[in-house]
């Protein structure tokens, strides 16, 4: 077969400074899902948007690319409450997309949990999730049922953690003292801290915990609420882009351009400019300055409140300090394995795997962290993309792929930071390849047919997610959602400099549908009260 050109993956229009079409309502700049989710809503209020986007194609984390006659996706390896139309992720995807994107469902057994010796399967559906946990662990059916109270809990409550976000802070302050006296007392407290007033039992709290990789955390320091919003998104299993992740940039850009916006890569933004202590505008690599009322920055807190800001610029010192507040998120390696025959053939599941030497996963992470090569890996996740999306076969006959994901810290890498991508040297690839075969011994345990049949893989770094995503140390999942993080209120869209907003992960929570609800917040931040009617339509239907 003739391989696909990586052309065939790059989305959106390449940035000339002739190009530019102004003038426009806002300027987004990065365009993750969050920024190309705030654009198209605007756009949907007929605001002329243009996103600026650094890398060459166009969706963040959600972006896929292709080499050697394989494809994989970056950062979307699942979504969850895509099967029903009511749900506020669904419909909020049809809305940015006019219902052009289309998903697949996994299997039933949609993640499987390896912790020890031990196999846990978290099944689709509330009460096959519930039946299956509850056979695996029947001296435990009180904790489970309590459990899935303390979710529901957690739902009624968020609603008013998500108002407070775009609230004036007249407002804000008074309304969010009376959302946390309402909510439980454990809605904010350490995931682990919360799961031992239910049980003693380490093992059942590892099995509710076994997803904790969805947000980059180990329970005993991430909060409830976290947890809660992971566990309830999969509650009815997972699904997977028809097309591949790129498939969400593909089809959000036509409603951007509906109003005259446009989805610029090769973008690279300088500076967000400040005069009269009001954003109007950025300075473009290449001298160019563009002007709007809007410039939403879709580059992560500590871009947006460091190089992106001159020094001089009002309120910098300020956020400064509240940068200290809060911490970068861990950062992880990636393994994209090609094979040379179908999933089918295979037998690659639409599951997921999660592999834990044990229940203990804080220790295991801080063992392994301090002495990689005495402990084994903590944490090890499996995905099989081809197997999840039913194009796939026809897009790249004869051809499956494989996706493993660990912790992997920046400073393990640090040494080549300053090196050319691409050009690292042979330590850089040596220390790539142990760990490699150290992923590729965690496949073959669980899938031995696959032993001798990879044809192609390659290991992605932090210093891979600096270079193409701009997060300096690879944090791929922005700020850490400990407790600490939750009771930051300067983390909302609006901005202390009028004209500048945030929106992406770092508004709400990390994840896919997590910085699609930042993006929501933001248009309706800058929309006011013409933008309540769309909050209403995705928040209660």
């Amino acid at each position: 077969m003739s391989s696909p050109t990586p052309s065939t993956l790059r989305v959106g229009r390449r940035y000339r400074a002739k190009r530019l079409n102004g003038p426009y309502d806002a300027i987004v700049i990065g365009s993750g899902i969050g920024g190309l989710t705030a654009a198209a809503c605007l756009s949907k209020m007929g605001k002329k948007v243009v996103v600026f986007e650094q890398h060459y194609t166009a969706g963040g984390f959600t972006h896929s690319y292709d080499r050697n006659g394989y494809e994989w996706d970056v950062g979307v390896h699942y979504i969850g409450d895509m099967g029903a139309d009511h749900t506020m992720a669904k419909r909020l995807f049809d809305h940015v997309t006019d219902g052009e994107l289309k998903w697949a469902p996994m299997d039933a057994n949609y993640d499987r949990l390896f912790i020890g010796d031990r196999q846990i399967d978290l099944m689709a559906g509330p009460k096959a999730f519930v039946d299956s946990l509850k056979n695996d662990f029947p001296d435990e059916h009180q904790a489970i049922d309590s459990y899935m109270g303390y979710l529901n809990q957690v739902a009624k409550a968020l609603p008013g953690v998500t108002l407070a976000k775009v609230l004036p802070n007249l407002l804000a302050g008074p309304f969010r003292r009376l959302a946390n006296r309402k909510a439980p007392a454990f809605l904010n407290r350490p995931t682990q801290e919360v799961l031992e007033g239910l049980t003693g039992n380490q093992e059942l709290i590892a099995a509710l915990t076994g997803q904790w990789g969805d947000n980059g955390l180990v329970p005993t320091e991430s909060s409830f609420i976290i947890h809660s919003l992971i566990a309830r998104h999969y509650l009815y299993g997972g699904y997977y882009p028809v097309g591949g992740a790129s498939e969400m940039a593909k089809t959000i850009i036509p409603v951007i351009q509906q109003s005259g916006g446009e989805v610029f890569t090769y973008a690279d933004v300088k500076e967000i400019l400040v005069e009269k202590g009001r954003a109007v505008g950025v300075l473009m690599a290449d001298g160019e300055t563009v002007r709007a009322p809007a410039v939403i920055s879709n580059a992560g807190v500590y871009n947006t409140f460091g190089p992106l800001l001159a020094d001089n610029a009002p309120h910098k010192a300020f956020y400064q300090m509240k940068l200290g507040n809060v911490q970068r998120s861990m950062a992880s390696v990636c393994l994209y394995i090609g094979i040379q025959d179908t999933a089918e053939n295979l037998q690659l599941p639409k599951t997921n795997f999660w592999i834990y030497p044990g229940t203990d996963h804080a220790n295991q992470v801080d063992n392994f962290l301090k002495a990689p090569d005495e402990h084994d890996i903590p944490l090890t996740y499996i995905s099989f993309p081809s197997a999840k999306d039913p194009s796939f076969a026809a897009r790249y006959p004869g051809r499956a792929t494989v996706e493993i994901v660990a912790p992997g810290p920046f400073e393990w890498y640090a040494d080549w930071a300053d090196k050319p991508w691409g050009k690292r040297g042979d330590d850089y690839e040596a220390k790539k390849e142990a760990y490699s075969q150290r992923l590729l011994e965690k496949l073959y345990e669980k899938m031995p047919q696959l032993r001798g049949k990879v044809d192609y893989y390659e290991l992605s770094t932090p210093l891979s997610t600096d270079y193409f995503c701009r997060y300096s140390t690879g944090e791929i999942y922005g700020l850490d959602h400990n407790p600490e993080r939750f009771e930051q209120d300067w983390l909302k869209p609006k901005t202390r400099i009028p004209g500048l907003y945030l929106t992406g992960q770092d508004v709400m929570t990390c994840g896919v549908v997590g910085a699609m609800v930042g993006g929501l917040l933001t248009t309706v931040a800058i929309s006011g009260l013409k933008g309540l009617p769309l909050a209403k339509k995705m928040f209660v239907g």
